[in-house]
């Protein structure tokens, strides 16, 4: 059938108009794609506290998690940050299912939560507009120094001096919860149990922090994956936690009870050294921080609870990968008792089957 000449004047005219960009838009070519590469570092800190895009650009973002925590990504409207941590510490008991990561209208694009030595990548569109856009990890208590801003802009960056949007160079983590505005920095600081990273005397510098109910707190070390001393009465001292130098240890404000004083509290059976430990990050169940590390090919879950009656500490032990016998180094302190759901004692060693170390828990009581 013979078409009419203007009939393939339409179809052409269809094809080129397909291809034509909206009015207004930049068409987006291989020219104005972008690649940034962000990393989640040690002191609640991203790498990079600000960055700069072309307005329309592609923007593919991968997050790096280089710390032994969680952390997620949040980009907000301008001015919106700090309504956006509120909203995701709102979340509450919800917030793990969710990756603290509120419904708001302010939210633009995000990374769910990101476990540590993995990564998470997220693509989308600049504004065709220039301006700026925060990011900041709505993780509970990160938000406060855990920030940076994202320049829309064909200009390069100015010196970061004076950039009100950012970090100040050098700023440490955020102070002990008894020294903070408990309602903007942290979710769950008026009722235990929450928890701080800082700097604690008798533990690496990867020092965690847990105040429980009942007037009790430990100090759990994620460095060598280990409780290493727990104590009654108040949290941490107030005077003097950060004098800008960020290196200072706290002082507990209670009376020390527990001080493990094992080379190291597991040992494999038949084995003299320390095994190689590995931490893993942690989850918060019911709002306590259960940890996950690794014992040599071992994975544990440690989940440390006040004791029914307040008056120690339940640590519930979950571990998977056990072959052979396992043993558990009791502590030689005179001043606490100590007992096990499994196993079987030989001095002050608790020696546990593979079947025995599946679930198990150690409780610690002041005498």
């Amino acid at each position: 059938m013979r078409r009419h000449p203007f009939t393939f004047f339409l179809i052409a005219f269809s094809i080129l108009w397909a291809g034509r960009p909206v009015m207004g838009q930049k068409k987006k070519t291989p020219g104005n794609m972008v690649q940034i590469r962000l990393k989640a570092i040690q002191g609640l800190h991203y790498d990079k506290s600000r960055f700069v895009v072309p307005p329309g650009s592609v923007v593919t973002l991968t997050l790096v998690n280089a710390d032994d925590m969680d952390h997620n990504l949040v980009f907000t409207t301008a001015g919106r940050r700090q309504s956006v941590v509120s909203a995701a510490a709102a979340l509450k008991g919800k917030g793990p299912e969710l990756h603290y990561i509120p419904d708001d209208p302010d939210l633009l694009w995000h990374i769910a939560t990101v476990r540590p030595g993995d990564s998470a990548v997220v693509t989308f569109s600049a504004p065709d507009r220039e301006g700026l856009y925060p990011y900041v990890c709505t993780y509970p208590g990160h938000g406060a120094t855990m920030y940076g801003v994202m320049y829309v802009s064909d200009k390069p960056l100015q010196s970061l001096g004076g950039d009100v949007h950012v970090p100040a160079p050098g700023a440490p983590a955020p102070m002990p919860m008894e020294a903070m505005d408990h309602e903007r920095m942290h979710p769950y600081q008026v009722t235990p149990p929450y928890l701080i990273r800082t700097f604690m005397t008798g533990a690496s510098p990867a020092a965690i922090a847990v105040n429980l109910p009942d007037s009790i707190s430990y100090c759990w070390d994620a460095g060598e994956c280990r409780l290493r001393y727990a104590w009654k009465g108040g949290f941490l001292s107030r005077a003097d936690l950060w004098k800008r130098k960020g290196n200072e240890t706290v002082v507990v404000a209670g009376r020390v009870f527990f001080r493990d004083e094992t080379t190291y509290p597991f040992l494999l059976s038949g084995e003299k050294n320390a095994p190689a430990v590995r931490f893993k990050g942690y989850r918060l169940v019911d709002r306590y921080p259960e940890f996950h590390y690794q014992i040599d090919d071992i994975d544990v879950h440690e989940l440390i609870r006040p004791t029914p009656d307040g008056s120690g500490l339940t640590r519930r032990f979950t571990m998977t990968g056990v072959t052979r016998d396992i043993w558990f180094l009791k502590t030689s302190s005179r001043n606490v008792e100590i007992h096990s759901s499994a196993g079987r004692w030989a001095g002050n060693r608790l020696v546990l089957t593979p079947r025995e170390a599946g679930t198990f828990t150690v409780t610690i009581t002041e005498k």
